[in-house]
């Protein structure tokens, strides 16, 4: 079933859980989370980067509004990093149902203008918005970038950020990163800093850079108002370890269905962990969702 941000993390803000956002960037990822969110009775996020976009193609992106609209659970179509004013535009004709704008590289006032902008422009569309405040660390791993040093939100500029732009969900910067991380990097989250947000801000947090971080930390993370995680790298890393595998087990081997099964299921293997780990798994249940 297809359905908004907006009403996918209502629940989950209420029953204190997140629902994983997983970037997706070929046919047997958005497989490997609408199999995986089925068997598991979970809500899940089918998450698209615009390298990712531009790697498929839109005819792609009307694969995966088919997809989800195909599935027994609850399924959002999400923008992740739009630039600018025209990746959001172009994913809501294409039947995205949230879109994120990301002008936390932007000095705290234009941030506020193209946030505000973006929300006129997809409140029209009944598309919920995805805003940020901070810089996300990058590993170097990772297509989708990031900041060498993180700047954590602050908690009272989230609360005027939220009153001033309408965002439907507000992503934070508490100390993770995009990517995997290296042995000599271990990420701790500034729960502190989270609760003061979850004071002052009353929508659905969402964090970034889900990869790689200790379940306590996450965990912990969502009693504190995060709804949405995202996970790219973690995912992506389980599936092409698998296929490199099957490639060296059968190097005269070119047919996609003996390749890829196995290194869906591997990719699988690790939706299912988060699901759980999410708080997720044996949720879809409690929504009542009417198919867009």
């Amino acid at each position: 079933m297809l359905t908004t941000m907006e009403k996918l993390l209502s629940v989950a803000y209420r029953e204190k859980f997140a629902v994983g956002a997983f970037n997706i960037a070929n046919s047997e990822f958005v497989r490997a989370v609408i199999q995986t969110a089925e068997r598991e009775n979970s809500p899940a996020i089918l998450q698209i980067h615009p390298n990712e976009i531009n790697l498929m193609g839109d005819d792609f992106a009307a694969y995966c509004v088919q997809a989800a609209h195909r599935a027994s659970v609850p399924i959002v179509i999400h923008l992740d990093h739009g630039r600018n004013v025209d990746d959001v535009v172009r994913a809501i004709r294409n039947g995205f149902t949230s879109v994120m704008i990301d002008g936390s590289h932007l000095p705290y006032e234009e941030n506020v203008e193209l946030t505000k902008e973006v929300v006129k422009i997809a409140q029209a569309q009944h598309t919920s918005v995805e805003g940020e405040l901070g810089t996300i660390g990058n590993t170097g791993t990772s297509s989708e970038g990031g900041m060498e040093k993180i700047l954590y939100t602050d908690p009272e500029q989230a609360k005027d950020f939220v009153e001033r732009t309408n965002v439907d969900t507000l992503a934070i910067a508490i100390g993770t990163s995009h990517g995997l991380y290296p042995k000599s990097m271990k990420p701790k989250l500034q729960i502190d800093r989270l609760s003061q947000i979850y004071e002052r801000v009353n929508i659905p947090l969402v964090l970034h850079g889900g990869s790689d971080n200790s379940d306590e930390d996450i965990r912990e993370s969502t009693k504190y108002g995060v709804g949405k995680i995202n996970l790219s790298s973690e995912m992506k890393r389980a599936f092409f370890i698998e296929l490199r595998n099957a490639l060296n087990n059968n190097p005269n081997g070119y047919e996609p269905d003996a390749l890829f099964p196995s290194s869906t299921e591997a990719a699988m293997a690790i939706i299912v962990n988060k699901m759980h780990l999410f708080g997720s798994a044996g949720k879809a249940n409690l929504y009542q969702v009417t198919q867009l």
